[in-house]
């Protein structure tokens, strides 16, 4: 892990610190950057999260959709974790945290947006961060990138429907305009302009092509910041008056996680996957692509929302909590492998 991803939760909390800091001593001018918008996208920070998304996205090889056939029960895993129960189970977790646990501590009129902005959390599988993460358990290089793959392209059709399902059933207002314009502008559009990018690199040899996902890595994560700064900035006032605001948001953003990994890890061992499937098939269940939720979350609701503050927890505590399932993974390999349906 570079320098920046292993740290990226200390830079967030600088950027929360930072991004209030200027909030209240600049207002006039990050309103003035909130009203940089055409047709309801904000055109700074649509400019930020094409330069978060782009690269990350490079990443991604489309053609290993041919390997998916060899590793099927740990692919079945990853789509039966990742859509049918990931996001649904959020709804829940979020309806049971926001609406009732919690709901007599957050500010009634957010309960709806902070709802909203989980579900978003959810409904976008992690891209590229997973080939972190599994690099770190000796995952499958192949697999991880199939399974990244078939993801990305089932999110192009499955995101928005999801998500209007859900945010329906949650009585939130659905904007399908926006939520479709957003999928189109921060899925479909930095799709083809990724892999134009991907092919026009390697057409210059392998190494010029690492050399240059090397050189852009740090610019995905700066723009990441710099936009935190700025939701931060029209979220400074909320957070000074409920600073256990994000505390609350975390648990169920925690126990998703928990449970999402947990349950992949299982289902692949009894269905007798080998280790190093069931390791990337696990973490790419429990961590989000959450450049994309936050990215809807301002679209659809806007800076000041409680969605994109409950996108940004999620930023927060990704890091720390992905690299306890890295060690839980790591340090139950035995048992894995002894107890596993089929041929060790």
């Amino acid at each position: 892990m570079s320098i920046f991803e292993r740290y990226l939760t200390v830079w967030v909390f600088l950027c929360i610190v930072a991004g209030v800091a200027l909030g209240q001593t600049a207002p006039g001018a990050f309103q003035a950057i909130g009203h940089l918008q055409i047709a309801q996208v904000n055109l700074p920070v649509g400019l930020l999260i094409w330069l978060m998304i782009i690269p990350m996205l490079v990443k991604v090889d489309f053609g290993a959709l041919g390997q998916v056939r060899r590793h099927w029960r740990g692919i079945g895993v990853t789509l039966f974790v990742n859509w049918a129960v990931k996001p649904f189970s959020m709804a829940v977790l979020a309806w049971l945290f926001v609406r009732q646990v919690f709901a007599p501590w957050l500010p009634a009129a957010q309960l709806d947006s902070y709802v909203a902005g989980l579900i978003l959390l959810a409904a976008a599988p992690c891209t590229a961060m997973v080939f972190v993460w599994s690099r770190l358990t000796g995952g499958d290089p192949l697999f991880t990138l199939s399974q990244v793959a078939l993801n990305d392209t089932i999110m192009v059709f499955a995101f928005a429907p999801i998500v209007g399902l859900l945010l329906g059933l949650s009585s939130i207002t659905v904007p399908w305009a926006t939520l479709l314009t957003s999928v189109a502008l921060y899925i479909v559009i930095p799709v083809v302009l990724a892999q134009l990018w991907r092919r026009a690199l390697l057409r210059r040899g392998q190494t010029a092509f690492e050399a240059a996902l090397a050189r852009v890595g740090p610019l995905s994560i700066a723009a990441l910041l710099v936009t935190l700064v700025l939701l931060f900035a029209f979220q400074g006032q909320a957070i000074i008056g409920q600073p256990l605001v994000i505390a609350m948001l975390a648990v169920p953003i925690l126990i998703q996680v928990l449970f999402n990994s947990a349950l992949a890890y299982w289902l692949n061992r009894r269905l007798g996957e080998q280790h190093n499937i069931a390791c990337p098939s696990a973490l790419i269940g429990a961590s989000n692509f959450f450049e994309l939720a936050v990215a809807a979350a301002i679209s659809l609701f806007g800076f000041q929302s409680g969605a994109a503050l409950a996108t940004v927890v999620g930023v927060l505590i990704e890091v720390p909590v992905m690299l306890l399932v890295v060690r839980v993974v790591n340090g139950t390999r035995g048992w894995y492998t002894c107890g596993r349906a089929g041929p060790v």
